[in-house]
């Protein structure tokens, strides 16, 4: 049985996350003791996890995959975290912890040896805790340009002594050539690691792919193990690649019903925009759209407006002002909710500005909406937390607690006496909330009050929520169980329930 898993693919979304997080929950429903991993991450979606010192971050991802697992997560699932801050320059987080902002040859230069040290360190705190390992790569484990400092790939499969699952999404076409290219490029130990190939997203009759199927498998004597059909199950997104364009505005959520019992969420498509999670619960609720709107919109035209968090929150900020987007927010007369990098945004200003940005100035004039001023610091706050929630403003009628995390380097203080209904690091006025808490919408009163809200100062009736039969897990482990049964007893040890039926 294979104790380290590496679910590799032929490029960036093709399905490795939902695979990884499948079987997670597939394995560890069958009472086998598995954990998830990812040695080299590269995504503004975090969440605060558990560290040695305290709190550290991890992508979203491996937040989620642990959840599927059934475990803690820990900053062990994702040692390294490349957060991007600009076309080539990232925040990089190791162990949880940020170290610094590089751009890309520095990383490799200077710090990339220190980065595969400590994904090897926590893969074998992994190994000696589980009895198996789910990794998931990165991108296509074929770029022949970064094999001698592919992270999540190459070296995870070696310091694992991983199997290899080869992952190809017919969705984009070309799947076989995919496949088949991607065995040729792979450094030949890696071709020799792989034991089963899977194409994803397919859509219609499996057997139309039979006489590729043959011809591939001929070609390289690896067995295509599975055929998986386009379905989303629902979990949350790992990086912006999953939004709109910047010039583009979309919308997502629910159109089962009429324009009377439905209403719109504005986010502006900020250029660095990170944890954009956050509006998830929102989008899958009854009634609810949610639509990110480019900053050179022509007007709001939406029901309420959540500023969602950024990585830049200076240089956002400006970008917002510059295309118009402050006139359209501060000219908005519904239900405004800032969070993190949105939340200091919607303040009077933002002072130290170049801990963060390049900007030319160390006070940048905020949105004015909230009486307070943030300040920016070289220390960066990572926590779990849970608040008294004392709702008015966007919130009103809220009550009780709520929980979430908080990944931020300013400071917020406020200048004037304002409502803080979700305890310190909140502030609201009658139609403004601004708040550091991730997570936000996830807590139900929360939620459900916000929506009160926004449908009531819409004139519109809300219509009723209704609970989920399936949690995002199981439609997950629910795909990949159609991989071949004897490839995952082979390789994982585990064996298909008997129906009952």
């Amino acid at each position: 049985m294979t104790d380290t898993l590496l679910v590799a693919g032929t490029a960036s979304h093709v399905g490795k996350s939902t695979v990884v997080a499948g079987l997670c929950r597939l394995l560890a429903d069958a009472g086998v003791d598995v954990a998830p991993f990812k040695a080299q991450n590269m995504s503004n979606n975090a969440r605060a996890v558990v560290a040695d010192d305290g709190w550290g971050e991890i992508g979203v991802s491996q937040y989620v995959q642990a959840r599927a697992a059934g475990i803690n997560p820990t900053t062990d699932l994702n040692p390294v975290l490349l957060k991007p801050r600009g076309d080539t320059e990232s925040q990089l987080v190791i162990d949880g912890e940020a170290v610094g902002h590089y751009d890309t040859g520095s990383y490799y230069e200077d710090h990339w040896e220190r980065a595969r040290e400590a994904a090897a360190d926590a893969h074998a705190r992994l190994a000696a805790a589980h009895d198996v390992i789910v990794a998931e790569g990165a991108g296509s484990i074929a770029e022949i340009n970064l094999h001698e400092r592919d992270l999540a790939n190459v070296e995870t499969a070696r310091f694992a002594d991983a199997t290899v699952l080869l992952l190809g999404d017919i969705e984009r076409g070309g799947v076989f050539a995919s496949l088949y290219g991607t065995i040729e490029l792979m450094p030949a130990d890696l071709r020799e690691r792989v034991s089963g190939t899977v194409i994803t997203k397919f859509r219609g009759d499996p057997s139309l792919l039979d006489a590729g199927v043959t011809e591939l498998e001929s070609l390289t004597d690896i067995p295509v193990v599975g055929i998986l059909p386009y379905e989303d199950p629902g979990l949350p997104a790992e990086d912006s690649v999953d939004l709109p364009a910047t010039d583009t505005r979309a919308v997502q959520g629910d159109d089962e019903y009429p324009p009377g019992q439905t209403v719109t969420i504005g986010v502006p498509r900020l250029p660095h925009i990170s944890n954009f999670t956050d509006m998830e619960p929102l989008r899958d609720t009854p009634g609810v759209r949610v639509a990110y709107l480019p900053l050179e919109a022509d007007g709001l035209a939406v029901d309420a407006v959540v500023v969602p968090g950024t990585k830049n929150t200076v240089d956002d900020l400006l970008a917002l002002r510059e295309a118009g987007f402050d006139e359209h927010l501060t000219a908005f007369g519904g239900p405004i909710v800032g969070i993190c990098g949105g939340y200091q945004m919607l303040g009077q200003a933002i002072t130290n500005a170049s801990v963060e940005s390049t900007a030319a100035h160390e006070r940048v004039s905020g949105l004015g909406l909230l009486p307070v001023e943030t300040r920016f610091e070289a220390d960066k706050q990572v926590k779990q937390t849970t608040v008294s929630v004392d709702g008015t403003g966007p919130i009103a009628g809220a009550t009780g607690t709520a929980t979430g995390y908080e990944i931020h380097m300013g400071r917020t203080r406020r200048l004037s006496g304002a409502a803080e209904p979700l305890d310190e690091g909140s502030t609201a006025t009658e139609s403004v909330l601004g708040t550091y808490l991730h997570g936000l919408f996830e807590n139900h009163t929360v939620r459900d009050a916000f929506l009160d809200v926004v449908f009531e100062h819409a004139g519109k009736q809300r219509p009723t929520e209704t609970t989920q039969d399936t949690s995002p897990y199981d439609a997950a482990a629910t795909l990949v169980a159609r991989i071949d049964d004897d490839w995952l007893a082979t390789e994982l040890g585990y064996t298909q329930p008997v129906s009952d039926a």
